[in-house]
């Protein structure tokens, strides 16, 4: 066997012999780490080091890189380090380790107002491609859906059917839970503080618009965009990983109608669903913890809540919810396209879907009040 590799220090004069010997190999990784660590912090103790490899028994890349890194620190710190003892087998690959040139390390640009402008011009670049991207997108969207209102034996019901059980009802008991749970978070909340001023019962109508209006599709458009957004995305990444868009495109067909446009209708369709499940599941939560926490009996809360909406609430709600699924579909979509040909990119266009899903439909939620506080609905 071998033996393991040390580096024994020899005073000559004003100067050091440092003897290596031993098997320099990677199999001693650990053990020659520390040992050249220990030897490099000799730089500058003495004027004159000599590295005599000549009782090295065996030397690989790995030990000849560590050899050479040693030659470097030490002459570095104002020694003069040479490397001696060399046999005919090793000096070539010392040479060409030699060769290789440290790397300086990058030294941040400095901050100003050019790099500044610069930095904000790539970002709106960044985010007028988006908005092209999704306008291409609606457009591609829209224009196949027309074709195959032309042409509905174009339609692949199989696939929309496949996509609505698992963008919709298989959401139904997450979506109902956490909605259960948020509406009795409100109705707590709400009954605690108005207890103050003795008004607990109009935590109904605050539970009821909130539901109704802002919270349910909010709230479920956010899981949504999630949970089948995220899978979306994937889903179409993997296959431009795999070249199987592409190949669908050499078949003949259209990937916006074969892939897209079923998945973009089963959202459509699926997600008013689920914002009248979550809106009936938040109310039920809130009515529940008004009778066991605020008192409020079943009735009352019944009573109230039908004096204190209107249908206009309820269809405010609907109204928002197709139109958030085309918004998280679009999304989801078109990051699945832009993914490249490795996995760190499926999972960052994964990551980005999600991020710009959430936030459009925060934002149309905001356009929405806007526009139903404008015409007074």
């Amino acid at each position: 066997m071998d033996g393991g590799p040390t580096l024994e220090q020899i005073a000559k004069g004003d100067g050091l012999a440092l003897c290596a010997a031993g098997s320099w190999t990677a199999r001693f990784a650990p053990d020659l780490e520390k040992i050249v660590a220990d030897a490099e912090r000799l730089t500058g103790t003495r004027p004159n080091i000599l590295i005599d490899v000549s009782q090295v028994s065996k030397l690989d890349t790995f030990g000849a890189w560590l050899i050479e890194r040693l030659r470097r620190t030490l002459n570095a710190g104002s020694s003069d380090a040479s490397i001696a003892g060399l046999s005919a087998n090793y000096a070539d690959l010392v040479d060409e380790v030699r060769r290789v040139k440290p790397v300086a390390p990058a030294t941040p640009p400095a901050m100003t107002l050019i790099s500044l402008l610069d930095g904000l011009g790539r970002v709106m670049a960044g985010v007028g491609e988006t908005a092209l991207g999704l306008i291409d997108m609606m457009g591609a969207v829209l224009a196949a859906f027309f074709a195959v209102l032309i042409r509905p034996r174009r339609l692949r019901l199989t696939s929309v059917v496949h996509h609505f059980e698992q963008v919709c009802l298989r959401a139904v008991p997450i979506v109902a839970l956490i909605t259960f749970l948020i509406g009795c978070i409100i109705a707590q909340q709400g009954i605690f503080h108005f207890r103050k001023f003795g008004a607990d019962v109009f935590v109904v109508d605050m539970l009821g618009v909130l539901v109704l209006r802002e919270i349910g599709v909010l709230l479920v458009a956010i899981m949504v965009a999630g949970r089948s957004g995220s899978a979306y995305t994937a889903e179409l990444g993997s296959m431009k990983m795999r070249e199987e868009i592409d190949a669908l495109r050499t078949m003949g067909f259209d990937p916006i109608e074969v892939l897209i446009l079923p998945r973009m209708l089963a959202l459509v369709v699926g997600l008013p669903f689920l914002t009248f499940i979550g809106a009936m599941s938040a109310l039920y939560g809130g009515g529940l913890v008004a009778w066991l926490y605020g008192g409020v009996d079943p009735e009352s809360f019944l009573t109230r809540l039908r004096d204190a909406l209107s249908i206009n609430h309820f269809v405010v709600g609907l109204i928002k919810a197709p139109v958030m699924a085309m918004v998280i579909g679009i999304v989801a979509c078109v990051e699945g396209l832009m993914v490249q040909g490795s996995a760190e990119s499926l999972g960052q266009h994964t990551t980005s879907s999600v991020v710009k899903g959430i936030f459009l439909v925060i934002v149309m939620d905001g356009v929405f009040a806007i526009f139903f506080a404008t015409i007074g609905v």
